[in-house]
């Protein structure tokens, strides 16, 4: 699905990530944790293709085509999407007009899967403007229900999300990573941020990745890494370096 090789990346001329070397095969969950600042949401970003995020060294091959230097919307056609961790409020844009384009026009599936996110009513509202912590994540994850992206990146989807909400923002994601299917079956995969590891109870991850410092310091299964870092920190997953 994804091949990231020796990745290198600047933003605002300082290097911020390096020798970022990563694969995620089609069916494969991966989750990515560290400490804030340590470059997880600028790894997300370059594969997006943000230009602020600007690759200097390295490659991204997504489904066999190099991406590396493609625009954000000809990755979002070949099946790429994001969950940002922090939108933007955009005004004079309806989210329902954004979900009828997106959608190609299917009316039915954009009010079935509104209604099933609880968002039915915040249609004709514009994008994310007045909407609380948990709206954003709701209306984000609606619109990667009616995307149905290969790769689902997903940046921190438990902030803001009461408790009352997480297991309807949860299972929705594990939906869109396919994890209702037996693994033989899934052709979706998922890169996501969690700081908290809420997340883990909804998707059952593969894999874990800890990144420090703009680079990954350690690769395991995830519940044992989230245990350690829980109990030790991070500061015990740098020592361990296991890459």
């Amino acid at each position: 699905m994804l091949v990231i090789e020796d990745l290198h990346v600047e933003v605002e001329g300082r290097e911020v990530l390096h020798d970022i070397n990563l694969t995620i095969k089609e069916g494969e969950t991966h989750v990515l944790m560290g400490p804030n600042g340590s470059g997880k949401t600028t790894l997300l970003r370059a594969i997006m293709g943000f230009g602020s995020s600007r690759i200097t060294e390295g490659s991204l091959i997504y489904k066999d085509h190099d991406i590396t230097h493609l625009p954000i919307h000809e990755r979002a056609r070949l099946g790429i999407g994001l969950l940002f961790q922090r939108p933007p409020t955009v005004s004079g844009l309806k989210l329902g007009k954004l979900l009828a384009v997106t959608s190609g026009g299917d009316s039915e599936r954009v009010d079935e899967y509104a209604r099933h996110m609880n968002m039915d009513t915040f249609l004709e509202r514009d994008i994310n403007k007045g909407f609380s912590g948990g709206e954003i994540k709701r209306s984000e994850v609606l619109q990667l229900m009616i995307q149905q992206p290969d790769l689902v990146m997903l940046d921190e989807p438990e902030s803001g999300v009461d408790l009352e909400n997480m297991s309807l923002v949860g299972n929705a994601i594990a939906a869109l990573v396919e994890k209702d299917k037996h693994i033989v079956n899934r052709k979706k995969s998922g890169l996501i941020i969690t700081h908290t590891g809420y997340i883990l109870d909804y998707i059952d991850a593969d894999f874990g990745h800890v990144m420090c410092d703009g680079t990954f310091k350690c690769h395991g299964n995830p519940r044992e890494i989230l245990k350690s870092v829980q109990s030790k920190g991070y500061k015990e997953c740098i020592e361990c370096q296991r890459v």
